[in-house]
């Protein structure tokens, strides 16, 4: 009995503890993101236990190459062409979501090609976007100035950039960032 009350207090203190750390005002997050190598799910993961959000990751129905410099070349090659892969699944409504957090390791310069199209199957007007990413080098490179194009109707807030050796341990850099945005308290 006292094991079981003392779970059950436990439960409690965390939940009301991740509540009343999300700063989200009512409104509804998502965390949507691409990952090729698990760095920027990851990422994507830690935001969501921060700010209490629902997540979303986008996959392409034909699986990116595994070995570094075929994913790069035919990353290169689906920029180029503006090729748009098929995804798995969709969301159901992205109208019930006034905060969305996208997240994508950098591809030249940019986010990858399932990320424009995942973009691009919704209407973002009015809604607040906010980019994270894994890179090796490039920050964020022109993503956020992409990002801008593609949904011009949206507000885009700074991005975060973090190296993919670092997407595992990030997560006192997250928390200031989340709090620089007036995300968190």
């Amino acid at each position: 009995m006292k094991t079981k009350l003392f779970l059950i207090t436990l439960l409690t203190v965390l939940m009301s503890g991740i509540q009343s750390h999300a700063q989200t005002n009512g409104k509804k997050i998502l965390v949507a993101y691409f990952s090729h190598s698990g760095n920027t799910r990851a990422v994507g993961y830690q935001i969501c236990k921060k700010v209490s959000a629902e997540s979303f990751e986008i996959q392409t129905i034909k699986p990116y190459p595994t070995d570094y410099s075929t994913v790069v070349d035919q990353a290169k090659r689906e920029l180029k062409v503006d090729y748009r892969p098929e995804l798995k699944g969709k969301l159901k409504n992205i109208k019930q979501y006034d905060v969305i957090f996208i997240g994508y390791p950098i591809w030249w310069s940019t986010y990858p090609q399932a990320v424009k199209e995942f973009l691009s199957q919704y209407d973002c007007s009015g809604k607040t976007i906010i980019p994270f990413c894994t890179h090796e080098g490039s920050e964020l490179g022109r993503s956020v100035a992409d990002l801008k194009k593609l949904c011009p109707k949206s507000t885009i807030l700074e991005g975060l950039a973090i190296r993919g050796s670092a997407a595992h341990h990030s997560d006192d850099r997250i928390e200031l960032w989340l709090k620089k945005l007036n995300i968190l308290k």
